[in-house]
């Protein structure tokens, strides 16, 4: 089995969101990510980032949330060249695994026709609870008519223990991470916004932008759980991180 990390956008945002006691001029730039897992059962990618058309066209597709998240991207960084790199296409992709449904995690899910979409039942229904869209859930990357299979709980994948589905939430309520064991690399949690940036696991400071603070925390607690156990935490939009990962080809095994 072999996990590679993929450019999929990149954003620039307020740092006060997630840095407490910063001035609110400060601005942070965020990497956004997937993962593909290549599994000898299928292709799994685990989030997909931003839609391309946010490069030109953010506040058209996203709205004023393109004034809370700016889009800094080329085209050639978000999914699909990523993903062409090292040789798949859409039709290549089994499974989409959503974290979560903000648009910078689904926004490229439209192009995986043949894939199977998963995502927490808990965010299925968040994302079409009234007034959804002012908590950051646009029908426009979510809901495009394709059928979503809801998550209940942990999910074991592949049924080998090789790639797990863990609730966490907080961010928002149905935010699921997804623990990989590789043969060589060893485990790693993809653990997208349960842990946006290094720091706040760190201090044990949700960041601004977390639907459930009780939550989150429990959620910190079970991560650093997973981490003691002997994995790597992949953080969300962590930039210092997101330079030292090896990505593209250049996976881990």
């Amino acid at each position: 089995m072999k996990l590679n990390f993929l450019a999929a956008g990149r954003l620039r945002m307020k740092k006060s969101i997630y840095v407490a006691g910063a001035d609110r001029s400060e601005m942070i730039d965020l990497p956004v990510s997937s993962a593909l897992i290549r599994h000898k059962q299928g292709n799994v990618l685990f989030d997909t980032g931003c839609h391309p058309s946010v490069v030109d066209h953010a506040e058209e597709r996203w709205g004023s949330l393109a004034k809370v998240m700016k889009p800094l991207m080329s085209v050639n960084e978000t999914l699909l060249p990523s993903l062409a790199c090292v040789g798949l296409q859409p039709h290549d992709i089994d499974v989409v695994v959503n974290s979560h449904f903000h648009p910078d995690h689904c926004g490229c899910n439209q192009f995986f026709r043949k894939a199977t979409i998963l995502a927490h039942a808990r965010e299925i229904e968040a994302a079409k609870a009234p007034g959804a869209e002012a908590a950051g859930y646009l029908s426009a990357d979510w809901d495009y008519g394709q059928p979503i299979e809801p998550v209940h709980g942990e999910r074991d994948l592949f049924g080998d223990a090789s790639v797990v589905l863990v609730p966490l939430p907080g961010h928002t309520p149905g935010s699921i991470g997804a623990l990989v064991s590789l043969d060589r690399d060893g485990q790693f949690l993809l653990a997208s916004d349960s842990v946006s940036l290094r720091r706040n696991l760190d201090a044990d400071t949700p960041p601004r932008n977390t639907w459930s603070v009780d939550e989150q925390l429990k959620t910190f607690a079970e991560v650093r759980r997973i981490e003691e156990a002997g994995a790597t935490v992949i953080c969300g939009h962590d930039d210092e991180q997101w330079q030292s990962l090896r990505k593209g080809n250049e996976g881990y095994e």
